[in-house]
């Protein structure tokens, strides 16, 4: 039942590319590995020592991960509150974002596959058949040019489209909604640890949440686990900075509209159930971002007011500072699109940087949902998750005149997920449920 030998050990080489990046002593640590023996006693053994590296002396960042130590370093001006919205306006801005999120998503979806997009590759397979810019869900004739495609494309395609297609990112909103549902903003990593493992089937996730729902269903074999779900993120866990927190963090921006410190912190307790650092900012900044869309007039504004979230001294804030400020620059979203991919194109599909960039150049220039979601996959990278987020924040911002009832027309009130146990199956249904957070928070 355990896990082979050559997997450890590649588990181990990504634990140690993490730690460079995230500024750790690493010298002679791949050595080190090579030489260990094949001996899961003396594997576990390098792998505590790697939680523990010190770092380098030269490195300039802080990056907390505890709740308390990132509000130390964020912006003390940070609003609890802003705007004052109404009960109903509440409602509909958390139903638009979500239905809008679903169109965004199945939108990527069909060219979410490797290599990764980028605005070049989209732009060409798109023209080539005349239908450039994108203003409709992907075709099979762009698939059939652009030269690969998702697994799902044969749900997803415009051609084909009759539901809303299973997908994580989907999921993840709706695990969120089912935590708030059920706990209110209370919810544990235990709550989460328990509800991933009844809907979450393994084939459905990736990274650090295939990684922790490993862990779990392996301690769920004792009939009393002693527990320490805290340090799980630390150990053994390659991945800990990419993306898969940051699309679960689109149900508490739902919640917390108008209240940003508390979607960030709902967003912080579900983010570090499985990532650290970045992974963790990144879904405090999007569920910041969503629940400042419909209070704050000024686009840019928006994720200035998310940026007052995260800590000051991180490179998640250093390059989504530059990048907003590269997007005021921009002469239009092509022009944005360059000067952040440009600048930080070493950072592709899910690891968040450039994708961020891509989310405030989409809403900075789009002209109402449907323009924006497109807009955002152009743009390629993690066109399905990316489609999502871009989705929410639009959705919060445009508000139900801003979503052309065309985008959701191929669906026919139809979701289906991977969920196990879950049985909704109308979008309308769900939707209301979505609008009913903000009363649920403040009730």
């Amino acid at each position: 039942m355990l896990p082979s030998y050559p997997i450890l050990r590649g588990q181990l080489q990504g634990v140690i590319s993490n730690k460079q990046q995230q500024g750790h002593q690493v010298e002679g640590l791949l050595g080190r590995l090579e030489a260990l023996p094949d001996s899961y006693d003396a594997l576990a053994e390098f792998a505590a020592q790697l939680v523990k590296l010190p770092l380098r002396e030269d490195w300039p960042y802080s990056e907390p991960s505890d709740l308390d130590e990132i509000r130390a370093e964020s912006d003390p001006s940070r609003p609890m509150e802003i705007g004052s919205l109404t009960e109903t306006e509440r409602a509909a801005r958390a139903e638009t974002a979500f239905l809008s999120s679903l169109c965004g998503c199945m939108l990527g979806k069909p060219i979410e596959e490797y290599p990764f997009a980028t605005l070049d590759d989209v732009r060409q397979a798109l023209e080539e058949i005349g239908e450039w810019p994108l203003n409709d869900y992907i075709s099979e004739r762009m698939l059939d040019v652009y030269g690969r495609r998702n697994i799902s494309w044969t749900e997803t395609v415009r051609e084909r489209i009759a539901f809303v297609a299973p997908d994580d990112d989907i999921t993840y909103t709706i695990m969120g909604m089912l935590l708030l549902e059920k706990h209110g903003t209370g919810f544990s990593k235990d709550d989460i640890r328990k509800l991933w493992l009844d809907y979450l089937p393994i084939q459905q996730t990736w990274g650090p949440e295939r990684g922790m729902l490993l862990k779990a269903g392996l301690e769920s074999l004792q009939p009393q686990p002693e527990l320490n779900i805290e340090d799980w993120p630390d150990f053994l866990n390659p991945g800990e900075e990419l993306c898969g927190a940051l699309i679960r963090a689109d149900a508490y921006g739902y919640a917390c509209l108008g209240k940003p410190e508390l979607a960030a912190e709902l967003a912080w307790r579900d983010a570090s159930w499985t990532h650290r650092r970045t992974g963790i900012y990144g879904t405090m900044f999007v569920a910041a971002a969503i629940a400042a869309a419909p209070v704050v007039s000024d686009r840019l504004g928006i994720f200035e007011t998310a940026l007052k979230f995260v800590p000051q001294r991180s490179r998640f804030y250093k390059i989504a500072a530059d990048s907003l400020e590269e997007i005021g620059r921009a002469t239009d979203w092509i022009d944005g699109y360059y000067r952040v991919h440009n600048k930080y194109k070493e950072y592709s599909a899910c690891c968040v940087y450039q994708e961020i960039g891509t989310l405030i150049n989409t809403l900075r220039f789009a002209e109402s949902i449907g323009d924006g979601i497109c807009k955002q996959v152009s743009q390629g990278n993690d066109t399905d998750s990316f489609g999502a987020t871009a989705g929410s924040i639009l959705g919060a911002y445009f508000g139900p005149d801003g979503l052309d009832q065309r985008w959701l027309a191929p669906f026919g009130d139809k979701i289906i997920t991977s969920m196990g146990t879950f049985t909704e199956g109308s979008i309308a249904r769900l939707a209301k449920r979505m609008a009913a957070l903000p009363k649920l928070i403040q009730g």
